[in-house]
């Protein structure tokens, strides 16, 4: 039962060697980069990771790209922000070491610690996830976010993945305003249209959902500051696709306005 850990990244400089060394059991660890202008690429080679850069293809599709460079069947994928943790680590190496291969794909427990501390509530944890598959019967979806491996038959195990979703702030607001971006352009390609009454709603029901409902308040400060990030990240969702769907109108008026002016 050989294992290959597979990771994505980009500019991930301060956290690709503890995401390597979490898993220092595995067979070989294949890391696909998509343009790191840090030195992401470099200290990889140094862990000992075979190391790829191509173009971005979106989340799901890039790691599946990530899985089909691996020598191995089974696979450990893990984002370069993320580490296994001792339990977790022990756990798997072990399950590896028994040849247990009854199962097709295992998930995790993941918890995320931002502004220096767990976060343990506003629906950031257990925050499931799968990351141990055998891809002759498992792999990742196709789609650019929202992306998850698809597997008919998996075991949950309480025990973390470790994440490190955000530096700072201004990360988080990077982050946010990306993925509003995404998730904007999704429902565009999904038919969806623009509601004036979900961009007002959808922002409030997103905080009382987090803040409240989900006891985000429990986190402290920084939980509060999460549950305001992620309010405001659905509020750019709406207004980006009320904004795509008038691009067309705008650029033609620019245009317009342009030749105007230099008549």
């Amino acid at each position: 039962m050989k294992v290959s850990l597979a990771i994505i990244c980009l500019n991930e400089e301060s956290h690709i060697v503890n995401c390597i060394r979490s898993a220092s059991w595995v067979d070989e660890v294949v890391v696909l980069d998509s343009g790191s202008t840090d030195r992401t690429r470099e200290l990889a080679e140094a862990e000992g990771a075979r190391v790829f850069n191509e173009e971005w293809r979106g989340f799901g599709p890039q790691k599946k790209r990530a899985v089909e460079l691996c020598s191995n069947d089974w696979i450990l994928s893990l984002d370069a922000d993320e580490c296994l943790s001792a339990p977790l680590s022990k756990y798997l190496k072990d399950l590896v070491a028994n040849q247990s291969e009854d199962m097709e794909a295992y998930e995790f427990s993941r918890i995320s610690y931002y502004l220096g501390r767990k976060i343990s509530h506003g629906g950031w944890y257990p925050d499931w996830q799968l990351r141990f598959f055998n891809r002759k019967k498992a792999n990742w979806s196709d789609a650019t976010i929202h992306e998850r491996v698809e597997a008919e038959r998996k075991l949950r195990i309480p025990k973390d993945i470790l994440h490190f979703p955000f530096e700072n702030i201004f990360s988080q607001i990077h982050t946010n305003n990306r993925y509003s971006n995404l998730q904007s352009e999704e429902l565009q390609k999904k038919g969806k249209s623009f509601s004036r009454f979900k961009l007002i709603t959808k922002p409030i029901s997103k905080f009382i959902e987090t803040y409240i409902w989900k006891r985000g308040f429990m986190d402290g400060l920084p939980g509060f500051i999460i549950s305001v990030g992620a309010s405001y990240s659905v509020f750019l969702k709406w207004a980006k696709l009320w904004e795509l769907g008038h691009k067309d109108i705008w650029d033609q008026q620019n245009k317009e306005m342009i030749n105007s002016i230099s008549k």
